[in-house]
């Protein structure tokens, strides 16, 4: 698949590390111009990018406050010249595991925030135009734990409900050109992942069809096809990337 969306513009939440970095490079790399949104680290992320002739630009995001997405867009669209987004790519994540007998309120909010109102913030700043243009493509990063885990009540909940958010949208959406698809990601190498203890590592290994890993480029590629006009049909499906862990 070669470039094909040269002055696209796509925004990737949680762009700055891991699989979000990935994502933006792949994006980057065929032909999108990307705004990489994140807490920190996103204009150094970008500033590597950029190293590579690629058309990036970092900026700051919280994806929990509604008036930081709304400035989050508004800079890239400025920044980009353009009034349109063509893809968001709502990949802001965090992970605060226990036990839910243990889980504290706090950490219970942050991830819903984080991952729910995070999804729903950022849509809504971009959904209107969309429609506008009769054109749009949204991909949601759920997780394999949206199915439980232990020990990630907060996290299985959230991932979830993404799912459920992009099936209702995917229905919303259809009649406008709109895509809406969620990606549930299995064992992938990330700094969230690489916290995880051997024993447990091991463990996933032993259960992995594909003996390795996942690499979050394998995540990206899969977002890049979701984004291209290749896609254009698939909409309100949860696709797994998990190296067959799931049988």
């Amino acid at each position: 698949m070669g470039v094909q969306h040269v002055n696209s513009l796509a925004l990737v939440t949680g762009g700055a590390s891991g699989i979000g970095y990935a994502i933006s490079q792949k994006l980057a790399e065929r032909g999108f111009n990307v705004a990489i949104g994140d807490l920190k680290n996103y204009e150094e992320s970008a500033e590597n990018l950029k190293k590579l002739g690629l058309p990036v630009v970092g900026l700051p995001l919280d994806v929990t406050s509604w008036d930081s997405c709304a400035q989050f867009v508004e800079a890239s669209l400025s920044h980009f010249r353009t009034d349109h987004v063509d893809v968001l790519v709502n990949n802001a994540g965090i992970i605060r595991d226990s036990l839910f007998v243990k889980m504290s309120r706090e950490d219970w909010d942050l991830v819903i925030r984080v991952h729910l109102y995070g999804a729903f913030n950022m849509t809504k700043q971009v959904v209107e135009s969309m429609i506008s243009k009769q054109h749009g493509r949204i991909v949601n990063m759920s997780s394999l734990s949206w199915t439980g885990n232990v020990g990630q009540a907060n996290y299985a909940s959230a991932k979830a409900g993404l799912i459920g958010f992009t099936k209702t949208l995917a229905k919303e959406l259809g009649r406008y050109n709109i895509t809406v698809n969620a990606i549930a990601p299995g064992f992938i190498d990330t700094p969230m992942t690489r916290s995880v203890p051997d024993k447990i590592r091991e463990k996933f290994m032993e259960r992995l069809a594909i003996r390795r890993i996942g690499d979050p480029v394998d995540v990206a590629n899969l977002v890049a096809f979701l984004a291209s006009d290749e896609a254009s049909y698939i909409t309100g499906e949860v696709i797994g990337v998990t190296g067959g862990l799931t049988f």
